[in-house]
């Protein structure tokens, strides 16, 4: 079997130094934003050049905070991607502000620029580009209609850790950058976890009340916040993986490489790497008009894979149901009919990528 990435073979390369950390942190019995919660914010921000880095309990929470800090509530409107995970439209939801979605670039799967001015109203107060499977989004043109209209730039940067865009880390160009360590993530724990990056004191301040009770001062409380702490065990086993996330990331771009190389078929579109941007492929993607063939040929192999996103965001029943949505987003729609993902993570052999591609190219 094949899978969709290898947790357990990871683990076993650095099993040493996780049971240490893990070890270490029993030792010291400080569970609740103890040390290693501490010194992976400093190393995060460090990592990112930026002044602040705020870990919380899951990459939701990361993007509800955020949103929280920049005051954004009832009655107000975020610009985001139909094409995502559905956390990054349901936080905008769970603040009483209505997600406004846009079209996608089917090269990139990330937001279409050149569509996000025409859905801007004096409502607007954000966008929340997502660096879709480890694929930066076209961060200059969002930063130019950000400055324009005055509205927040809010990176979902789940499935980023470590892509650039101009030479510059996602999560370092907008107001804020949010960021996941769910256990399939580039960098990630064995749980959930999350983190905000920002040059912004007041926002990282304005985080780190919320995420403990609306307190800054323990039992006293000026606004009503929530249990949304990074684990300490959690962040000691992400410090581990920290050291190695340029070297992780590196190999997924080498294993990209040879997945194109080896897949043959005329019928596969494969993903590329828009210029000047840094591609980390959380996930390796396709596009292929028999989609569901190809997932039955791997599966009769012991091939995993897996269809990320199958319904765009703006056909989901409960923004259907919310918000009466009735737009039409082509590219998204056909994409969601097509794209296949392949197994993707560093430890991933050749030997491995040559068969995946190889029941690929007899079944397309």
């Amino acid at each position: 079997m094949i899978p969709m990435v290898d947790l357990k073979k990871q683990y076993h390369n650095l099993k040493n130094e996780i049971d240490a950390a893990i070890s270490d942190v029993l030792e010291q019995t400080r569970f609740i934003l103890g040390p290693n919660v501490s010194a992976l914010e400093e190393e995060i921000a460090a990592y990112h050049d930026l002044s602040h880095a705020v870990g919380v309990a899951n990459g939701t929470d990361a993007l509800l905070l955020a949103l929280r800090a920049f005051g954004i509530g009832a009655g107000d409107e975020v610009i985001t991607t139909p094409f995502t995970f559905i956390a990054t439209a349901e936080v905008i939801a769970l603040l009483g502000a209505t997600p406004v979605f846009v079209d996608i670039c089917p090269e990139t799967f990330n937001l279409d620029c050149s569509r996000i001015a025409e859905k801007i109203t004096t409502k607007t107060k954000a966008i929340i580009p997502v660096h879709l499977f480890g694929h930066p989004a076209e961060m200059a043109p969002i930063m130019e209609i950000a400055g324009k209209y005055n509205i927040k730039v809010i990176e979902d940067c789940a499935q980023a850790f470590g892509a650039k865009y101009n030479g510059r880390k996602v999560g370092t160009i907008g107001d804020v950058g949010c960021f996941s360590f769910f256990p399939s993530k580039n960098l990630a724990g064995y749980g959930d976890g999350g983190m905000v990056i920002t040059n912004n004191e007041e926002i990282a301040g304005q985080i780190k009340i919320l995420r403990n009770h609306g307190s800054a001062k323990r039992y006293y409380h000026q606004a009503i916040g929530y249990n949304s702490r990074l684990d300490e065990i959690q962040a000691a086993i992400i410090r581990v993986k920290l050291k190695k996330i340029d070297q992780f990331n590196e190999a997924r771009r080498k294993n990209a490489a040879f997945y194109c190389a080896a897949i043959k078929s005329k019928d596969i579109i494969l993903p590329t790497t828009v210029s000047d941007c840094e591609h980390v492929y959380h996930q390796f993607t396709i596009r292929a008009k028999n989609r569901d063939v190809l997932a039955g040929a791997l599966q009769k192999k012991d091939i995993a894979s897996a269809v990320y996103y199958p319904v765009p965001l703006h056909q989901q029943e409960v923004f259907l149901n919310l918000y009466n949505v009735s737009v039409k987003l082509p590219q998204c729609e056909k994409c969601a009919q097509e794209v296949l993902s392949l197994p993707m993570f560093p430890e991933l052999s050749r030997e491995e990528i040559i068969f995946i591609s190889d029941v690929i190219n007899h079944a397309s």
